[in-house]
């Protein structure tokens, strides 16, 4: 009875979110996404209360299951592994360069025939010479995917893009309406389920990864606002920090995806490790990077077990998870900011592989044969999105202890 119980208020809670933040209610998630483009269906529902202050972290916004795994995170794991990442992402080419589709049209929102207006958002691909004949080699051979799998991604041609070349950064490009298709289209409808739910956790994924580009975002402002640069005046930076990161669930988020993908490299290091024997550019700098002992703590997986939990009790429509990432994938064809278009489909394969990884096919857990197809490009983007994802922990955890919110 007392399961029943809980179970209905959960449910209560969820669809009166959800009505409050629908067109039907008082304030649509348009209006407040455009005001908080952060702000997903996912992140008005919290079945569970949140911690207060703690003096071991800035903020504690981890539920108790990711306690441990937030504690590591910021005290142990990003300062040991975070440097290490960062330099092979840097220096290797490997894990640089994409060949990303920027004419690829928009199927699901009209669109004007103009491209964006700032010319930060330009990206251009570098010359062919500067390609390794062995990433085109072994991308033109690793082009097929599973057509009922997680990931897809463009087709290799000629063009690839150096991540290197052009940083996540602030563009001034308005995106609040691809995302609104994204948390209302994409992601699942708190409607449609309850606390302990694998389409939460897919939701929550979701919002990380937004939060992520959102703490990027603030890294370029907060960069140009001190270099005095034109295209972001009038912009006051704790403003911009408090519209963008403004609440726990947006922090969370970020956590919560950061240590899903953290999980999902744990669990494929050893199929990285087999990459190493081809001796690529950048292959000792990843031995030593998969070397380090701190793989080994088990709290890296409270993410990803908690995902498994709740995908392997529940019913046979898992495949739904599997079909929204690669709706994901084609939405970003719809940002008409290129620079935000390339760092958003790497962001989307990186999440997507990872899942792959955690899930399997089936979403019941790791499939070690599913592992052992990675792609190159699958990897890349796996270890460049959890190199995005540390960053961006790092910038939120320095500006909230440091007290680094200049007026701007």
């Amino acid at each position: 009875m007392l399961r029943i119980t809980l179970w209905f208020l959960c449910l209560l809670s969820s669809v009166s979110a959800y009505l409050l933040t629908s067109p039907h209610g008082k304030k649509s998630i348009y209006s407040r996404a455009v005001a908080n483009p952060s702000i997903s269906p996912s992140q008005t529902i919290q079945c569970n209360s949140y911690a207060k202050l703690a003096t071991s972290l800035s903020v504690d916004v981890a539920q108790d299951y990711m306690k441990p795994g937030v504690e590591f995170v910021s005290s142990t794991l990003n300062p040991t592994l975070l440097p290490l990442l960062n330099s092979l992402l840097s220096s290797s080419p490997n894990f640089r360069l994409y060949s990303i589709d920027m004419l690829a049209s928009c199927e699901y929102l009209p669109q004007e025939l103009t491209e964006c207006v700032s010319e930060s958002c330009e990206v251009y691909p570098i010359d062919e010479d500067s390609v390794p004949p062995e990433v085109i080699k072994v991308d033109s051979r690793q082009y097929e995917f599973d057509l009922d799998g997680w990931a897809r991604w463009d087709m290799p041609t000629e063009d690839y893009y150096d991540t290197q070349d052009v940083p996540e950064s602030f563009t001034g490009y308005d995106g609040s309406v691809v995302w609104k298709f994204i948390h209302e289209k994409i992601a699942f409808k708190p409607s449609t389920f309850v606390c302990g739910s694998w389409r939460r956790d897919f939701n929550n994924a979701i919002s990380g990864l937004h939060s992520s580009i959102s703490c990027h975002i603030l890294m370029s402002i907060e960069e140009k606002l001190e270099d005095g640069e034109g295209d972001v005046d009038g912009l006051v930076f704790r403003e911009e920090f408090d519209r963008r990161l403004g609440t726990k669930e947006h922090v969370e988020n970020l956590y919560f995806t950061y240590l899903l993908l953290l999980g999902a490299v744990r669990e494929a290091r050893h199929r990285l490790l087999e990459d190493c024997d081809s001796n690529f550019d950048g292959a000792e700098d990843l031995k030593h990077l998969l070397s380090q002992p701190i793989w080994d703590e088990s709290v890296i997986d409270c993410a990803a077990e908690q995902m498994r939990k709740h995908g392997t009790k529940e019913d046979d429509t898992f495949w739904k998870a599997r079909m929204r990432t690669r709706e994901l994938m084609r939405i970003m064809n719809c940002v008409q900011c290129n620079k935000c278009r390339l760092h958003g489909k790497i962001g989307v394969l990186g999440l997507s592989t990872a899942l792959q990884i955690l899930l399997g096919k089936s979403g019941t857990g790791v499939d070690r044969q599913v592992i052992s197809k990675l792609h190159r490009v699958e990897l890349a983007a796996l270890l460049t999105t959890t190199g995005k994802l540390g960053r961006a922990v790092m910038f939120y955890e320095d500006r909230i202890k440091g007290g680094g919110m200049g007026g701007g």
